[in-house]
């Protein structure tokens, strides 16, 4: 697949909450892929101060600017989920300064002559903005158990609220119809397995 193009490769890397996208996308680092993580730049831009902050009080008000200058992220949750049209407000805030910020780290990466780019983006199937700028797109998929048991055992979310976060994103049917690679990684499968998918993976894209 990565001999249709020249360097660097630009693949999209997705998956559901629980996924193991993440540990998948440090995997692909620690194999020479320069990683650009869309949740991390989200999260600098809402932390305090952070670059969407201004708007983000303009349009929601106080109440949802925690005592740091940062999003409360759980009064925040909280609205998307009872306000579909505040997911839509928020986004639109956040997502031009993600676009801009992840088109930066590409243009950097190029110019250091990175083999690999890897766009770690957690609605890519729910968007329709990258599809022309990604040689192809990696998918770590596994059961909607393993991911309930995953995120309820790492984080301090209920079950119900974790089940409403697994809905809101899209199905499993979805981002596997997109997908030109699938990394399996359910509840059996080890380390040492999931590292193995992704040392095949990341040979398909040129590393």
């Amino acid at each position: 697949m990565a001999a249709a193009h020249t360097h660097p490769v630009r693949i999209g890397l997705t998956g559901g909450i629980g996924s193991g996208k993440s540990t998948v996308g440090n995997m692909l680092a620690t194999l020479g892929a320069v990683l650009i993580d869309a949740d991390q730049i989200s999260r600098e831009a809402t932390g305090p101060h952070g670059a969407a902050m201004g708007a983000i009080r303009a349009t929601f008000g106080d109440e949802y600017v925690d005592a740091s200058g940062a999003l409360d992220r759980p009064r925040m949750r909280e609205l998307v989920f009872r306000q579909p049209n505040a997911r839509a407000q928020l986004e639109s805030i956040i997502h031009p300064l993600v676009t801009q910020q992840s088109s930066l780290h590409a243009q950097q990466a190029v110019a250091a002559g990175a083999p690999l780019i890897v766009h770690d983006i957690p609605l890519l199937a729910e968007s329709g903005r990258w599809a022309r700028q990604l040689d192809a797109v990696l998918v770590v998929d596994c059961s909607t158990d393993t991911q309930l048991e995953r995120v309820v055992r790492r984080s301090d979310l209920a079950l119900d609220v974790v089940r409403g976060i697994i809905a809101s994103q899209a199905s499993r049917h979805t981002r596997r119809a997109i997908a030109d690679v699938v990394i399996t990684n359910d509840a059996d499968c080890s380390l040492d397995a999931l590292q193995d998918q992704v040392g095949q993976a990341a040979r398909l894209f040129g590393l």
